[in-house]
């Protein structure tokens, strides 16, 4: 048997467990990867928090420690603050440092065939980790520049100044960064077109998000409509905020049963926002969000602002759950208004939308398996992976190592 080929994988979080968009996006390179490689990894984690992958997965595990960070208020509006002087836009910052660190991690082990880094958090390590690559990798979770710019849309100030800031350093740092990768990996044809337009000399390819190909859970419909996500992500927070005080009032008027859910980690971060609201539960964090979605009438995905795609929409489709989103949120995704999900924008509209579902048990069933149908086609791990072998294959044997992913873990 040939020596296996080598991939060095770098992220600035562990994606097991497979909880939140991120972690799902992640584990799928990484498991994409590990058919036709021996990966190491260096992972970044915080203080006392686990870092675990499955048995088998990966060959070497370094871990680089984070410095503790307190989450009051006061010392992330400090250390924000300090941020905009330096024009480090947080997450960027919050990685950056540790170039020392992963040189020395490094050392002299052989090349690696190829190195993936994930989010743009980490592109600046490209430095260290290029001279031990023939190849380099960027998964490009978001656009961090059109992150910036949306959530400056529609935050009060001082936030909308911050993202201002922050999103005119981000766009210098793509500049910057991007074209020094064989390829980055977008996660939508926007982004992809985003990527374009700010470094036109970058390479890209999509790589859409997706999840592991599930059984159809069996729906058993409670009186309640559904919001899924961590909820301490910021456009997931303005969400909730915009469904609460713009939304939810009107449906709540129309049907005084229903009840609205919050699943996800962090439900401390929305309380400001749904405190005193009648018919509002929090789960926090759940070992199977599909089967709370596959429980809801309706999912609803208010979002106002963010980038790349959303896992919550495909999470919800493979439920079998049927949808109602606005346009941004359902970017990126082969959403068709009035066959697998009902898109809207304004509150009005939106809960008119979420109201018509609500009245037609057998509108729900058709708009949810049509949802179910395309996932099942187009956005389950295994087809992402075909994707990504044709996107390889496209490429010149010079450009990029030859993946063999015919034969599957």
């Amino acid at each position: 048997m040939p020596e296996r080929r080598r991939a060095l994988f770098v992220a600035p979080e562990a994606p097991y467990p497979l909880v939140g968009g991120g972690a799902l996006r992640a584990a799928s390179v990484l498991q994409f990867l590990a058919q036709s490689h021996t990966v190491d990894a260096i992972v970044f984690h915080t203080p006392g928090s686990p870092v675990v992958f499955p048995p088998g997965l990966i060959d070497r595990l370094d871990t680089v420690e984070l410095p503790a960070h307190s989450k009051h208020y006061a010392a992330r509006a400090l250390r924000n603050g300090q941020r905009m002087l330096r024009r480090s836009p947080p997450l960027v910052d919050r990685f950056a440092g540790f170039g020392d660190t992963i040189g020395a991690l490094l050392g002299s082990r052989p090349t690696y065939d190829v190195a993936v880094l994930e989010h743009f958090w980490c592109a600046p390590y490209h430095e260290q980790i290029a001279p031990h690559a023939r190849r380099t990798i960027l998964d490009l979770h978001n656009i961090e520049s059109a992150w910036h710019l949306g959530c400056g849309k529609v935050e009060a100030w001082p936030q909308s100044a911050a993202h201002e800031v922050f999103y005119h350093a981000a766009i210098e740092l793509e500049r910057q960064w991007l074209p020094r990768y064989s390829r980055v990996l977008a996660a939508s044809p926007e982004d992809a077109a985003r990527v374009k337009d700010i470094a036109p000399s970058a390479v890209v390819a999509v790589y859409p998000n997706t999840i592991p190909l599930i059984d159809r859970p069996t729906r058993r419909e409670q009186d309640v409509i559904v919001f899924s996500g961590t909820l301490d992500y910021q456009p997931n927070r303005t969400a909730v905020r915009h469904f609460a005080v713009n939304i939810w009032p009107s449906l709540r008027a129309m049907w005084p049963d229903l009840k609205w859910r919050l699943v996800g980690r962090n439900p401390e971060a929305v309380e400001s926002h749904i405190e005193g609201i009648d018919g509002i539960e929090r789960t926090g964090a759940v070992e199977d969000a599909i089967a709370e979605l596959a429980a809801a009438k309706v999912v609803v995905v208010p979002l106002l602002s963010g980038s790349g795609t959303r896992l919550k929409i495909i999470e919800a489709w493979a439920a079998g759950a049927p949808v109602v989103s606005t346009t941004l949120g359902a970017e990126g995704l082969p959403a068709c208004h009035g066959q697998n999900i009902l898109l809207a924008d304004d509150p009005a509209s939106f809960a008119a939308a979420v109201s018509c579902l609500l009245s037609s048990p057998s509108e729900r069933d058709r708009i949810g398996a049509a949802g179910r149908e395309q996932y099942e086609r187009e956005l389950t791990w295994e087809m992402a992976w075909k994707t990504l072998d044709r996107e390889l294959e496209q490429a010149s044997k010079n450009d990029w190592p030859q993946m063999n992913t015919d034969k599957r873990r």
